[in-house]
């Protein structure tokens, strides 16, 4: 019975919208002609070849007066052929400018009906344009020779609307259509109409929104979004006026409102993966304890997905990389992530819900409501970022996961390069717990959150780079990923070493995870070569030893880590010594590899000369005193009593790098995550979010 009675209404649902695509007002009866709503009645005059206003003058007056049917004008514009629809350009033309005529007028139900009339024409007519007629988009909605004053008039407007007191409901539509306007193609840099847009900057407009907190809870998304996508466009091509203003606005209250919206989008998509992963594990528990059978047990080792958020991430990066001021908002705490309206209920008694369930973000800063969790302190953009990072580089397998974590790591590279950033990096007087996701591994315990210590930021960016290295060592090899986390390594390193910065890290953990990754290269050699140089990865991983031997004394946190550096070493020496022997054959070859082959045995030189000095005094000491395995602190102790003899090479350049550059290496990659983000926010622009309804009522009050 149910089931019928579903499909009924399914049937129904779908009648009516082929109803609504048609404009028809009712099903029709057989002996009947069906009746179509008025507006459409008055669409199909404008698809005529004649004015339609010479038969009746209030013609346009009248129209946008008509509840606007999207559907039934997008889709008449993209059934007619480029010749049809070259027959009515003059109406088509008159149309897109009494809609920005009827922008100006005090009615705001006529506003709302040009906004949206502009959003279905604007559409329809670049649908059209993806067929091979070729007409142009520009000549087909205003008419060359009235275009630009065309454009002037309609951004004008759409600046007056955002910046005015008026309705939230207006400016929400205005950023939609804006919206519309941007992403009607998938290369941002082939939409022509946003000349004008660059030349009518409405960055004010998208700034006062942000500032100004009622706009920005309200706004806030849809106007950052905006502002990374205009970036972006021809942004290697010519002098782009939003990027130029955007790397000079120091005003505090606009950049926090940014940092807000984009910790806020993070927070959001954390919240979600951390209720996923909890509703999967107790899904896999009671998988388990009901042994109902292989197939379900197989199901909960699934990954869990959330939809990743590249838009919000490329304005975060914007934001990094173009506007010094911005990285004080990464350090920013964040009240307003506290104050989320819903109430708290009494913890209860029995384990009924998951900890940390409850409060709507994990960032919530009052201890009372969130008593266990560790994230109860003050949170700020950093964090909620370096966490959004650890979910999303989790698994690169996916392209839209493999695309965030370059990015993740693009942005981690921007801030490890700036000196202000390092600086609240690595401040003792700013610690934090920051419980970062780690991936469920066979061979490893899951570490309990609540044991996380408090320490300086820059600790949870050198786990978040240990986890990924620890992590990714597969078949599908993300050479890329693996390069940017040692250089964000490497460039905090380098400013540590030089402001004397001496961290209290588990640096032990580093260097395994480093030695690891080198025997992973070695034991996999034939088929990565066949992919990668591994060399260059393999060069930067002995470079970063090299950083330790030659200047680990500055910026080690005692003499001690120091020479555990060395047992490190020494210990882990067959691993060198096999890496050498590889190397060494492959430079002595004449081989392609012979060049980027021999640079590694040349950076070898100190760790070998380690392992040479101290190996045979290790081995006489246990002769000496007849002791068949020695233990760490006997090791140690062989290490201390023979520094003196020692003698390693000065290397050049170690603290040296290249400092990141877009235009240069990284234009492809943004060109077509730009292309990718500006898809995906015209498919979610979906009629529902232009529908009427929430605006009529907002202005059922207006005679």
């Amino acid at each position: 019975m149910n089931s019928h009675s579903g499909r009924c209404q399914k049937d129904s649902l779908t009648m009516a919208q082929v109803e609504k695509r048609g404009g028809l007002l009712r099903k029709s009866s057989a002996s009947k002609k069906p009746l179509k709503e008025k507006v459409v009645l008055m669409y199909d005059e404008i698809f005529m070849t004649e004015d339609p206003s010479k038969c009746s003058p209030r013609f346009w007056e009248e129209l946008f007066l008509m509840k606007v049917n999207l559907e039934y004008l997008e889709g008449k514009l993209e059934s007619l052929d480029g010749e049809e629809l070259m027959k009515i350009k003059d109406n088509i033309n008159c149309l897109f400018q009494h809609c920005i005529q009827a922008l100006g007028e005090e009615h705001p139900i006529r506003v709302v009906n040009a906004l949206q009339t502009l959003c279905a024409l604007i559409r329809g007519v670049h649908q059209k344009n993806k067929s091979t007629s070729g007409f142009d988009i520009i000549n087909m909605l205003m008419g060359f020779d009235k275009a630009e004053l065309c454009m002037k008039n309609l951004m004008e407007s759409l600046d007056s609307l955002l910046c005015a007191e008026g309705s939230e409901s207006l400016k929400s539509l205005c950023l939609k259509l804006l919206l519309c306007l941007v992403t009607v193609t998938d290369n941002i840099s082939q939409n022509t109409i946003l000349e004008y847009v660059m030349i009518n900057s409405i960055f004010e407009a998208i700034l006062q929104i942000l500032s100004h907190p009622p706009s920005r809870r309200e706004h806030g998304y849809d106007a950052v979004v905006l502002l990374a996508l205009l970036v972006n466009y021809r942004k290697y091509e010519s002098v782009n006026p939003y990027i130029v203003k955007l790397s000079i606005v120091d005003d505090e209250a606009t950049l926090n409102g940014m940092g807000l919206v984009i910790a806020q989008a993070l927070s959001e998509y954390n919240r979600q993966y951390k209720d996923k992963e909890e509703e999967h594990q107790s899904g896999f528990f009671s998988a388990l304890t009901n042994m109902v059978g292989s197939m379900f047990i197989a199901d909960a080792h699934e990954k869990i997905s959330v939809q990743t958020n590249e838009a919000i991430l490329l304005a975060l990066y914007e934001a990094v990389h173009l506007n010094r001021n911005f990285i004080t908002v990464l350090a920013q705490s964040h009240p307003e992530m506290g104050l989320v309206t819903t109430p708290v209920s009494p913890a209860p008694t029995t384990p009924a819900t998951p900890l940390g369930t409850t409060p709507p973000s994990s960032d919530v800063i009052s201890s009372v409501e969130l008593p266990l969790d560790a994230d109860v302190q003050t949170s700020n953009l950093l964090i909620t970022f370096l966490k959004y990072s650890s979910i999303v580089m989790q698994d690169t397998k996916d392209e839209h996961r493999l695309h965030s974590g370059k990015l993740c790591l693009i942005i981690l590279t921007c801030i490890a390069e700036d000196q202000y950033a390092n600086a609240f990096l690595h401040d003792d007087n700013m610690n934090f717990r920051v419980n970062l996701h780690r991936m469920p591994m066979r061979h490893r315990k899951k570490a309990a959150d609540k044991n996380l210590p408090c320490r300086p930021l820059v600790c949870a960016v050198l786990d978040l780079m240990v986890e990924f290295i620890v992590t990714h060592m597969m078949k599908e090899f993300p050479m890329d990923l693996y390069v940017r986390c040692i250089q964000v390594v490497h460039k905090l390193l380098c400013y540590q070493k030089k402001c004397r910065v001496r961290l209290h890290y588990t640096w032990r953990e580093l260097w395994s995870a480093l030695i690891n990754l080198l025997k992973f290269l070695m034991s996999n050699e034939t088929v990565l070569l066949a992919k990668h140089n591994i060399f260059t990865l393999a060069l930067m991983i002995v470079n970063l030893f090299n950083m330790f031997i030659t200047y680990g004394d500055t910026f080690l946190p005692t003499p001690s880590s120091y020479d555990e550096l060395y047992y490190e070493i020494i210990r882990m020496h067959q691993s060198f010594d096999n890496l050498y022997s590889m190397v060494l054959r492959l430079s002595t070859n004449a081989g392609q590899w012979k060049e980027a082959a021999s640079k590694v045995t040349h950076a070898l030189v100190n760790i070998r000369a380690i392992i040479n000095h101290f190996n045979p005094k290790i081995e006489s000491y246990a002769a000496v005193n007849h002791i068949s395995q020695l233990s760490e602190e006997q090791v140690l102790e062989v290490v201390r009593a023979n520094y003196d003899t020692l003698t390693l090479k000065l290397q050049d350049g170690l603290d040296q790098y290249e400092r990141y550059s877009e235009q240069h290496k990284e234009a492809a990659f943004f060109k077509e995550l730009v292309r990718s983000i500006s898809t995906n926010v015209r498919r979610n622009l979906a009629f529902h979010t232009l529908s009427q309804e929430v605006l009529l009522k907002e202005f059922s009050t207006i005679s």
